[in-house]
């Protein structure tokens, strides 16, 4: 039964075909640092932000209040 096991196939097993061609995609946690480094909080812990609803809440309204840059209209129409 042990080798039959997800645990044990995923840490002894050999990952079969290629890996993708490029940079890695960007994952969402790392959108999040991206955001927060351009608020200038990069040093912030938003993970245990994340844990508290309100005080997560109210940084998400206080980031969405700030809005789209002026010049942002310019990178969508190219």
């Amino acid at each position: 039964m042990g080798e039959r096991r997800g645990v044990y196939r995923v840490l002894v097993g050999k990952p079969e075909g290629r890996r993708p061609l490029g940079r890695p995609r960007r994952r969402w946690e790392d959108n999040i640092k991206m955001d927060l480094q351009e608020m200038g909080c990069g040093d912030m812990d938003w993970i245990d932000l994340a844990q508290d609803r309100d005080s997560w809440r109210a940084l998400v309204t206080a980031v969405m209040s700030l809005g789209v840059p002026q010049n942002a209209a310019n990178f969508l129409t190219s």
